[in-house]
């Protein structure tokens, strides 16, 4: 009896607490998302004015992973995880995102034009010993110095992101097991992507703020927001500290981690399953994510706006954010009302606020505002998948659905959008439909997919186990972006022959690429991840894996609420 008290008391087994943790987590990975993307919805920008084409675009943004990958830096920072514990790596992580975060906001600065640092790497970083030999090299012969520089910046943040995302993973088990983890896995990823929408929206007005174009403003807005996302952390730890006292978290130290235990997790196929899925399934959605909003530019028809309108204007980009986020509460509170006319009311204002933030996204003429709803359907519908897969299971199912969604949105952007490029409002419509959809398909993932791996792994190792996930997810994160510049480049050679004989602009060649190829590419992963999902039901339901039964079950629930009923009288 007095074990069971005990338990009643500790900081997780009280809602407001473990969800305040939670929302601590959840928005500093918000603002590293928002960091992640900061330079994708102005690729043209930086074409225009830094002089990257896309193969040095792709190369930059494909450096975010290469520590975590070639350097094995992520394995690292599981073990770290494991052996130091969640309050330190998390602030260790915030510190690195934000060193790192620095160093690519003075790259991209006038002050780096013409110093003795863009001469030093206009010179050096030419060739990499081993890995030019190997392809596989951060850098190129004649990879614009600031681009050199920024990827440079982009490896330490990516170090520091990756090790953020397997210990915020590793808190959230840690404060919700035997309750809504899934549920809470998919809040905080859906609160994450709200990052990328706050990206797409926000990044281009600081870029060409006031109508001086400055793509180093739009960096300097991520730093700010990487210095709350550590405080974030700060904060956290404190409140961790507290959890640990309660629970008397030293009884983890008669188990320790030892290297050994690695051995449990590499033997595991259903966890080798479970993370190739993961590479490829994130492969297919986070490289496109910075190629997008120049896809969309590329493939529907934009008009200038008249200078001097509401819809040129840098309040309009005010308004449009603050119905997304009305959007995005009013979708997710929904999904918690139990009266039906308040839950059917929130919808309406959700969905009627989601027809205004799109036909504000077409009347802006902005790619990036369009893309913006990418996070949106998802928000709304992550509760009821997290639910889902808490009370009833059917994760493995998820991922197959998921797979099926992410196909589809390829095949869309492939081969239908383009055929709508003179039809302004069609190809608008298509764009809005498919980016919606493509939204809740990544839904799917977190609420599925992370809740699985604790029943694949001793707790023990689950920071391992969740860091050998992102390395893997990293080689993808790597490769792919690298692929599709590459890919874009050897497939519209007319673009850089235009741009080598004059006969084009930097600013028209941006917005010129036929993205055709580098799709097909992406939907080809997803017919890998269906097939790997196909195979892991089988094994499942072969080894009793448990990833279709549900993270609570029946008589854990009775439990729950009958606590919950006693701790209330």
């Amino acid at each position: 009896m007095e074990t069971v008290i005990n338990a009643r008391q500790v900081l997780s087994d009280k809602p407001w607490a473990r969800w305040t943790a939670l929302g601590f987590l959840a928005f500093a990975m918000f603002c590293s998302y928002i960091f992640m993307d900061i330079l994708s919805p102005i690729k043209d920008l930086l074409q225009s004015t830094r002089g990257w084409d896309s193969t040095a675009f792709g190369t930059m943004q494909g450096s975010e992973t290469f520590l975590n990958v070639f350097i094995f830096f992520l394995i690292f920072a599981g073990i770290i995880l494991d052996k130091m514990g969640v309050r330190f790596t998390a602030v260790l992580s915030g510190s690195v995102m934000l060193v790192g975060a620095v160093i690519n906001w003075y790259a991209l600065t006038d002050a780096f034009l013409g110093s003795s640092l863009e001469e030093w790497f206009t010179t050096h970083l030419n060739h990499i010993p081993v890995f030019e030999e190997l392809g596989i090299a951060p850098f190129y012969d004649g990879m614009p110095a600031s681009a050199k520089f920024s990827a440079v910046g982009f490896m330490i943040f990516g170090c520091g992101v990756e090790m953020a995302g397997i210990t915020v993973s590793r808190g959230i088990v840690k404060w919700f097991k035997g309750k809504e983890m899934a549920l809470a896995m998919g809040s905080e990823m859906a609160l994450a992507r709200l990052g990328v929408a706050t990206c797409m929206i926000f990044s281009p007005m600081f870029a060409e703020l006031g109508g001086d174009i400055s793509v180093s403003r739009s960096v300097a807005f991520g730093v700010v927001l990487l210095m709350i996302a550590l405080i974030m952390f700060i904060v956290y730890f404190f409140m961790d500290k507290k959890l640990d006292e309660q629970t008397h978290a030293e009884e983890e130290k008669d188990d320790p981690f030892q290297l050994k235990d690695l051995g449990k997790i590499l033997t595991s196929s259903g966890f080798w399953l479970v993370a190739l899925l993961c590479v490829l399934y994130y492969s297919a959605i986070f490289p496109f994510q910075k190629y997008a909003v120049n896809m969309l530019q590329c493939n529907l028809t934009f008009t200038d706006v008249e200078p001097g309108s509401f819809w040129a204007g840098d309040a309009v980009t005010i308004v449009q954010y603050v119905i997304m986020i009305i959007v995005a509460a009013a979708a997710f509170a929904s999904n918690f009302s139990k009266e039906k006319k308040r839950k059917y009311g929130l919808l309406a204002v959700a969905v009627i606020s989601l027809i205004v933030f799109c036909y504000m996204g077409y009347k802006r003429q902005s790619a990036g505002t369009i893309f913006a709803v990418f996070p949106l359907l998802a928000v709304g519908i992550t509760p009821i998948l997290g639910n889902y897969v808490d009370y009833k299971g059917k994760a493995a199912t998820m991922l197959v659905v998921g797979s099926l969604l992410l196909i589809a949105c390829h095949l869309t952007f492939a081969f239908i959008l383009p055929m709508f490029k003179g039809s302004p409002v069609g190809g608008v419509c298509i764009a809005y439909l498919t980016i919606l959809v493509l939204g809740a398909s990544f839904s799917l993932v977190p609420a599925s997919l992370w809740p699985s791996v604790p029943k694949l792994v001793d707790a023990k190792i689950i920071g391992s186990a969740y860091a050998l996930i992102f390395w893997i997810q990293n080689i993808g994160l790597w490769l792919f972006p690298l692929l599709i510049g590459k890919v874009l480049d050897n497939t519209n050679p007319q673009i850089v022959q235009g741009l080598a004989d004059g006969t084009l602009t930097p600013e028209q060649a941006a917005v010129s690429y036929n993205y055709t190829a580098p799709l097909v590419m992406l939907a080809c992963l997803g017919v890998a991840a269906l097939v790997l999902g196909l195979v892991l039901k089988v094994i499942d339901k072969k080894n009793n894996l448990g990833l279709e039964l549900p993270n609570i079950r029946p008589e854990e629930t009775e439990i729950l609420e009958s606590e919950v009923e006693s701790a209330e009288e």
